[in-house]
């Protein structure tokens, strides 16, 4: 993989692995971090240590003003830009009736705002590259999670935005697709799956019956889409939850018995 990429949410979880995985593929990538500079700066070591190339950007995602500062300091380092990887996201847990207003608008800041700012930010460029925009976005924007604020509508915001701009964008060459994870063991969710029992009821719901990683179950989903195997496909969100959310129908009571 020959590619320029920015991407955004770097220092950790699935950002991280992605980051490592492209590197390992050949990108060179501007990865962006919003804090964590340390551990931005580790995974820059790491990819070199991979052979590959990443360039450290800084910038929180919450600022209005920053998709565009972002993109510009990219394209100036890369020379351009073949790919952009918008996988920052935020989450605040509420109920939506307790949620704030504040709380509201920094999740649709970040969550839906700021792919959508990225996006016609590095319009331009990928057009010039007849390249390929990814958002990185959640199960929960596909199913309603209750108890976690805005968290849900973001999501499904950010979706329906891929959509809207792969009909949009498919004219100018550039591909633009999202990947929904399910339930991943990052650093942010590491406190949960510390609880062995926590842990185990997740993975008896989900059929394939284990907790999704973000380097061997979402990284490559990216890579994936960004690169030529997924050419034909635009405005398409591939969901790596093990099959979660289809498991709704089989517990509903009483259903007729499977004939064999």
């Amino acid at each position: 993989m020959s590619k320029r990429v920015l991407l955004t949410g770097a220092s950790r979880g699935i950002g991280r692995a992605t980051c490592l995985r492209l590197a390992r593929e050949g990108a060179v990538i501007a990865a962006c971090a919003s804090a964590h500079g340390d551990e931005l700066a580790a995974v820059v070591e790491e990819a070199a240590r991979a052979g590959g190339r990443v360039v450290p950007l800084l910038g929180d995602l919450a600022d209005p003003a920053m998709p565009a500062r972002l993109v510009g300091e990219a394209v100036a380092a890369l020379g351009g830009l073949d790919a952009v990887v918008s996988n920052a996201g935020v989450s605040r847990p509420s109920a939506l009736a307790a949620t704030a207003l504040e709380d509201w608008e920094f999740l649709f800041g970040v969550n839906a705002r700021a792919p959508w700012l990225l996006a016609k930010a590095a319009h331009p460029a990928l057009r010039a590259s007849r390249g390929a925009f990814v958002a990185v976005a959640s199960m929960s924007g596909v199913q309603p999670y209750p108890g976690m604020g805005a968290y849900s509508p973001s999501k499904a915001a950010l979706l329906m935005t891929m959509r809207v701009l792969a009909q949009e964008w498919a004219a100018d060459g550039i591909r633009v697709n999202a990947v929904s994870p399910g339930l991943i063991h990052t650093p942010l969710t590491a406190r949960v799956y510390a609880d062995a029992e926590v842990r185990t009821g997740r993975e008896e719901l989900i059929p394939l019956h284990r907790i999704g990683d973000p380097a061997e179950h979402i990284a490559g989903i990216v890579a994936f889409l960004l690169g030529p195997d997924a050419a034909y496909m635009t405005g398409q969100n591939l969901l790596a939850d093990g099959g979660l959310l289809d498991t709704v129908q089989g517990l509903i009571p009483g259903r007729p018995a499977t004939e064999r």
